[in-house]
């Protein structure tokens, strides 16, 4: 390999989302400088929100349960505490059977493995705690997490769906093919023309659209400046709280008396799919392998980035290659005179 991965990891962990800003904010002057980007198009924006999924399996409360005990285990006895059973080959067997009944559809027997691995969960609990009286910090972190798991219901908010990842949110978003999506939510801002990227703000816990619109609009105003007079959003950001300069323009079902220019700038707003899109299939914000909410942030802000690099480049060959051709053109015509010349001096 090029480098260490390790290498990658500590050079996000120095960067930060503020670094990851800068860089973003560099591709735009970048565009501008190459007169790729107009003044005119960083006047609207399309903001939109989507969810950045984590790189976690679909969460079961027998695997929950079965990873947690592991967790436990592993770290007690890092720290020179004395686990009398761990349940990991019984655990592991329990989980396999939980697995096999219910693709044999016996929920009954499924639930009973189930009921199971909660159990052996509490018992390695409490095993821990008479032990120890303060854990220390990765232990505490551990044991909070457990308490948590083993006490949440099937219908409770703000449940646990990954051990080494437990900020991860259930979202909804109401799509046919993916009724539940288990990340964060992340707020995008689009140039209406031209389809560049001008923030990328990445949300803890799943908050309503329209509260979103403040902080992200607080980001396009540090990466571009006051430079945006209007945004078109759809009607999910009705009620936002946004009091700044900038005009709103909510989508809505019909026109209406809406005037034909606004309508057509309106029916734009449809244009930050796509570009959503190609940030999920092709710059990495399908699958966020990043840990924690900082990498959460980290990988939506370079997500963002990356596909202002993707179309800066794309403009540079096209700028190169027109150049090439002029160039071309230019030898060409120079040459053929002399050609002309030659041939008169033969006949």
């Amino acid at each position: 390999m090029p480098i260490d991965p390790s290498s990658m990891t500590r050079w996000r962990h120095r960067l930060g989302d503020a670094g990851a800003e800068q860089m973003l904010r560099a591709t735009i002057e970048a565009g501008i400088a190459m007169r790729v980007i107009g003044p005119a198009e960083l006047k609207r924006i399309n903001v939109d929100t989507t969810v950045q999924t984590k790189a976690i399996r679909f969460p079961t409360d027998a695997r929950l349960y079965q990873r947690m005990r592991e967790r436990l285990v592993k770290a007690a006895r890092a720290e020179g505490l004395t686990i009398k059973q761990s349940y990991k080959h019984v655990g592991r067997r329990l989980l396999m059977q939980s697995s096999r009944y219910a693709h044999a559809r016996q929920m009954k027997r499924a639930r009973a493995c189930t009921r199971k691995l909660k159990t052996q969960l509490g018992r390695v609990v409490r095993e821990i705690e008479r032990q120890v009286e303060t854990p220390s910090g990765k232990l505490r972190k551990l044991l909070q997490t457990a308490h948590r798991i083993h006490a949440q219901q099937r219908h409770d908010k703000n449940k646990i769906y990954s051990v080494h990842e437990p900020e991860v949110e259930c979202i909804a978003k109401g799509k046919a093919g993916k009724q539940y999506e288990f990340g964060n939510k992340v707020s995008v801002a689009v140039s209406s023309r031209g389809g560049w990227f001008v923030g990328a703000k990445s949300f803890t816990g799943n908050p309503y659209d329209g509260h979103t619109l403040a902080e992200q609009m607080m980001q396009v105003e540090n990466l571009i400046g006051d430079t945006v007079s209007e945004m078109h959003v759809d009607m999910g950001y009705r009620g936002h709280g946004y009091d700044g300069p900038a005009t709103v323009h909510v989508d809505k079902r019909r026109r209406g008396r809406t005037p034909r220019a606004l309508w057509r700038w309106m029916k734009r707003r449809a244009a930050v799919e796509p570009s959503i899109g190609h940030l999920k299939s092709e710059h990495r914000l399908e699958r966020n392998r990043l840990k924690g909410v900082e990498g959460n942030a980290i990988n939506a802000i370079l997500s963002a980035a990356a596909m202002n690099f993707h179309k800066l480049l794309g403009a540079f060959w096209r700028i190169f290659l027109f150049w090439l051709s002029n160039a071309w053109n230019r030898m060409f015509t120079l040459q053929r005179p002399q050609a002309r010349n030659t041939q008169l001096q033969y006949a």
